[in-house]
């Protein structure tokens, strides 16, 4: 078994249905043969505590005021990183094509945050979430992500942590390998 986190391998990630084969529709709208069924790590409080630890790790120590996440998946991870710095979490839920911040939790100006989500394949949802905060005048420290499937490093601006490095091939629909096959599409994601 290869560990690829904190006291976890990918056998038992495949094993309890976090990665998946076939052919998927990424929530970025690109195809894959490798998805990553967050949830089956979100539904597992101490397996979460663990792997977001291990997120946090290059983060420690550093002046975090907050912690923002996007919906949904974001959501729990910020949470959960939050509570481990013991600093205030923030959720940039989605409003029409943007982000926002829509239930009265609203950063402070010049508050020191971490932004954190869940798996990561084109930056579009951390992406979305940054362009929101500068409307805030806040200082990000950082970005976690418990998951980074991008093929290629995605560069932010910011410090990038992931807990798993895992790298997987995607394609834009009209150059899909899988869909020449004629291997059936299956939508899993929640955008």
């Amino acid at each position: 078994m290869r560990p690829v986190g904190e006291g976890i391998t990918l056998e038992e990630l495949t094993q309890m249905g976090a990665i998946l084969h076939g052919h998927f529709l990424l929530t970025s709208g690109r195809h894959s043969a490798v998805y990553f069924e967050k949830f089956r790590l979100l539904e597992r409080p101490a397996l979460l505590e663990r792997v977001v630890a291990t997120m946090l790790t290059p983060f420690r120590g550093k002046p975090i005021e907050g912690v923002v996440g996007p919906t949904l998946g974001g959501i729990l991870v910020a949470y959960e990183a939050a509570r481990q710095l013991g600093v205030q979490a923030f959720y940039a839920e989605r409003e029409g094509a943007e982000r926002a911040f829509r239930r009265n939790g609203i950063p402070e100006r010049g508050m020191r945050l971490l932004v954190v989500d869940d798996v990561l394949t084109t930056g579009s949802s951390i992406r979305e979430v940054l362009t929101l905060l500068q409307s805030y005048a806040v200082q990000v420290v950082g970005i976690g992500v418990l998951i980074d499937r991008s093929e290629q490093p995605i560069e932010f601006g910011y410090p990038l942590a992931a807990a798993l490095r895992l790298p997987a091939e995607s394609y834009p629909p009209d150059e899909c390998p899988l869909c020449l096959q004629g291997i059936p599409l299956l939508k899993r994601g929640s955008r």
